[in-house]
């Protein structure tokens, strides 16, 4: 398991109160950092005006409003630059950046690991309108991972591929 320095352990501590003994932690990005081409953002501009034109011919304005907000959301999106967040695997829980999710919250994770494209944690909670959380290995050892949280969780085998909207997301740059 990797070690976590005192200095770690003590900031941990006074941010989170009563999250447990750090077994495993590392960095990851808040959202996947993409560097998108020129042709990227060409490609984008004419399927959404290709979108804004049809909404209008077949006045579906609500159709409309959704392209264009869509639009807004990744021009601020991709001026944003996402930040590093820590991840600790405690024997209470998982720690992403500021939430915290107790192992009574959890229903079963699986890891997803075909590097250098995919290294996922993934974690399902046992409330059915909490979604999925899906967590960047980075370059932590997913075996480590996996030991220190097969004794609080159930694994699920049967997820052997990343799911299809995070495939989505990354193939196009999302």
């Amino acid at each position: 398991m990797e070690n976590v320095s005192q200095e770690q352990e003590q900031v941990f501590d006074d941010d989170i109160v009563d999250a447990g003994h750090i077994e495993v932690s590392w960095q990851t990005w808040e959202y996947p950092p993409h560097e998108r081409s020129i042709y990227w953002f060409i490609a984008a501009g004419v399927i959404g005006a290709a979108l804004l034109v049809y909404s209008v011919v077949t006045a579906n304005y609500l159709f409309a409003i959704i392209v264009l907000m869509m639009g807004v959301i990744m021009l601020i999106d991709g001026l944003r630059h996402p930040d590093r967040i820590d991840v600790h695997i405690t024997d209470s829980g998982i720690v992403v950046g500021e939430e915290y999710y107790d192992f009574n919250m959890i229903k079963d994770f699986s890891i997803i690991y075909e590097p250098p494209e995919v290294k996922v944690l993934y974690v399902d909670f046992n409330n059915l309108l909490q979604p999925l959380l899906v967590v960047p290995l980075e370059d932590v050892d997913p075996n480590a991972v996996r030991d220190s949280l097969l004794p609080y969780a159930f694994e699920n085998l049967s997820r052997e591929e990343e799911a299809l909207t995070d495939m989505v997301k990354r193939l196009y740059k999302l």
